[in-house]
């Protein structure tokens, strides 16, 4: 199976990681011979090898701030060049996320199904801005368009929800889907102010400099979308629903919460109702005997409510370099394995 990876960032040099530590295990269990021919970076340079490329010295030369036209087979031009010029069996995008416009992701995912390629994707943008339009594009053409790693990472939800509960009706999907505002709401707990939480935050790489995104909601309206899209099948964007982040939140309203029993958590939340798919990100008090109220950090968890086995709660990591570099493999897996 030949890939082409568009991005070579954090979980691009993850993804290329698990491909090396894991190449016996892929052959042997799932029928896979995995061979990367293109890396395009937007930053560190693209390369293109019909026969290959050396995994281990990518690695090599990303870590140590090199540039990728350093090897042999250097590729002069963009990703959305070697896209179209490439001879791949599928490609993995893992650009940057704008969730205004979608690009450049949306072109990479669209030129690449054009061409007869499976896709999997990272980035939220594209899932959430035009997910039927890509979905129906990938059935055209006869390939498969993935996007496990969108909402919670390498942990399974997407594909739980696809394969696992198949056959059940899926009432509603609620969670702790932002990692970053539940470590800042956990350490408020502990006693630190909400600007001392950001900044440790910060400190330890889970929230950006200018944390917007994360603190505002963004990034968990970008996910309620996507499951709203992809598991009800609506056609919503993300402004179709109201967002409110964690910024009004005070240390005294934790105290007083949990003197009642009850903990904030910035819950992002998917359900029908009345024949309509409904959503909402806010800060709720959930009760301390529900399970979501005992994830604390920077750990995502979601609750899908169902009508064959109740409540079904998955916990993991909702971020992170291994973990969401495995959520494209396992999509590899599932577009290429033998089943």
């Amino acid at each position: 199976m030949r890939l082409l990876l568009i991005g070579f960032g954090t979980v691009g040099q993850g993804l290329a990681e698990l491909l090396i530590d894991k190449k016996s295990e892929l052959k042997s269990l799932h029928g896979l011979d995995i061979k990367v021919v293109g890396i395009s970076d937007m930053l560190k340079g693209s390369v293109y090898n019909a026969d290959g490329i050396d995994l281990a010295k990518a690695l090599e030369i990303a870590k140590s701030g090199g540039k990728l036209s350093e090897m042999d087979g250097a590729f002069d031009g963009d990703a959305l060049s070697m896209i179209n010029s490439a001879e791949a069996d599928m490609m993995v995008e893992m650009t940057y996320t704008d969730i205004k416009t979608g690009e450049p992701a949306t072109s990479h995912i669209k030129a690449a199904l054009n061409k007869g390629m499976h896709v999997t994707t990272t980035n939220k943008g594209p899932v959430a801005l035009f997910f039927h339009d890509l979905a129906r594009l990938a059935k055209d053409k006869g390939v498969k368009f993935l996007y496990e790693g969108t909402v919670i990472s390498g942990t399974p939800l997407l594909n739980l929800i696809r394969e696992t509960l198949a056959g059940s009706e899926i009432t509603q999907v609620k969670g702790i889907l932002n990692g970053t505002t539940n470590y800042i709401l956990s350490m408020m707990e502990e006693g630190m102010s909400y600007d001392d939480a950001l900044k440790k935050a910060q400190e330890l790489g889970y929230a950006e400099a200018v944390p917007d995104a994360d603190v505002l909601g963004w990034d968990a309206l970008a996910k309620v979308t996507i499951i709203a899209n992809a598991v009800f099948g609506a056609s919503c964007k993300p402004d179709s629903f109201p967002c409110k982040g964690i910024t009004d939140i005070t240390a005294d309203m934790i105290t007083e919460a949990k003197k009642r029993g009850y903990r904030y958590k910035l819950i992002g939340k998917v359900w029908r109702e009345n024949g309509e798919v409904k959503g909402s990100v806010a800060t709720e008090e959930i009760a301390m005997t529900h399970p979501l109220a005992g994830i604390m950090g920077a750990t995502n968890a979601v609750t899908v409510t169902t009508d064959t086995l109740g409540d079904v709660t998955v916990v993991g990591p909702g971020a992170g370099r291994t973990e969401t570099g495995y959520s494209t493999l396992i999509d590899i897996i599932h577009a290429g394995g033998k089943r």
